[in-house]
C-alpha cells in the first residue's frame, strides 16, 4: 500500500516540477569533502567554500597535508571553519590508511549497506553524508534525509513523529522503490522549499493533499 502511494507521490510531484535524471556528481571523495562543507550552512556558502578549498588545494595531496589553519582560512566563508577543516583532514589520513590512497571509486563495488557502513566510520560521517556521497556520485539507492525530507515524509505519515533522523534513513529506503530513490529525494526536496514549508505549509497549492493526512485543506485526507 505505501509503495504504490509513494509511486503515486512521485508521480504528482514529477507532473508538478518535471522528471529529474541521476548522473554523477563528481568523485565521491569530491563529493564527500562537499557534503562536509555542506553540514549547517547553506548550499551557496558550501560550494562557494569548496571551490575555495579547491583553489588552494588542487590535489588531495596538498589537501591532506596542509594545516588545518590554512584550510580553515580557505573555507571560511563556509561557516564552522575550523572544525570541517579538522574533520576533512581527519578524513583524507584515514582514507589514506585505510585504502593506501586518496580514492574512494571501490564503493560502487560494494553493496549499499556496506558502502555506506564503511563511510560511516570516518570521523564526523553520519548517515545523511554517506547517503549523498553514495547517491549522488555513485547511484546507489540510499536516501539522504534532510531537514525537507524529513519534514515532508513526517507530515505524509512515511515516518512518525517520534522517529529520528538518523532511524528516518533506513524507514524510507525500505519503502521507496530503489530505482526511483533518486526522484523521490530530490522531488521531496523541491516540493519542500516551495509548498510543504516548516512554517505555514501551503496546503492549498499542494498537489499530494488528497494522499497527505496532515493536509489542512479542503478535500485533503487530513480533513477527513
Amino acid at each position: 500500500m505505501n509503495e504504490s502511494r509513494i509511486d503515486r507521490i512521485i508521480d504528482l510531484l514529477t507532473d508538478a516540477y518535471g522528471f529529474r535524471e541521476w548522473w554523477p556528481d563528481g568523485e565521491p571523495l569530491a563529493m564527500l569533502v562537499k557534503t562536509i562543507l555542506s553540514q549547517n550552512t547553506s548550499d551557496t556558502n558550501s560550494l562557494r567554500a569548496y571551490d575555495s578549498l579547491i583553489a588552494a588545494f588542487p590535489d588531495w595531496e596538498s589537501l591532506a597535508g596542509a594545516y588545518a589553519g590554512d584550510i580553515a582560512d580557505a573555507i571560511r566563508g563556509g561557516g564552522l571553519a575550523d572544525i570541517k577543516a579538522a574533520r576533512i583532514r581527519q578524513v583524507l589520513a584515514q582514507i589514506k590508511q585505510e585504502r593506501g590512497s586518496y580514492e574512494l571509486d571501490f564503493l560502487a563495488e560494494l553493496p549499499a549497506a556496506e558502502a555506506k557502513a564503511w563511510l560511516k566510520q570516518l570521523p564526523g560521517v553520519g548517515a545523511k553524508t554517506a547517503s549523498c556521497v553514495l547517491l549522488f556520485s555513485i547511484g546507489k539507492p540510499v536516501m539522504p534525509v534532510d531537514t525537507h525530507v524529513f519534514r515532508v515524509s513526517k507530515r505524509l505519515g512515511f515516518v512518525s513523529a517520534k522517529e529520528s533522523v538518523e532511524r528516518a534513513h533506513e524507514i524510507l529506503e525500505s519503502l521507496v522503490p530503489r530505482e526511483r530513490t533518486y526522484q523521490f529525494h530530490i522531488l521531496v526536496i523541491e516540493h519542500g522549499r516551495r509548498v510543504c514549508k516548516a512554517q505555514r505549509p501551503r496546503c492549498a497549492e499542494c498537489v499530494l493533499c488528497t494522499l497527505c493526512p496532515s493536509c489542512t485543506y479542503e478535500g485533503g485526507e487530513g480533513e477527513k
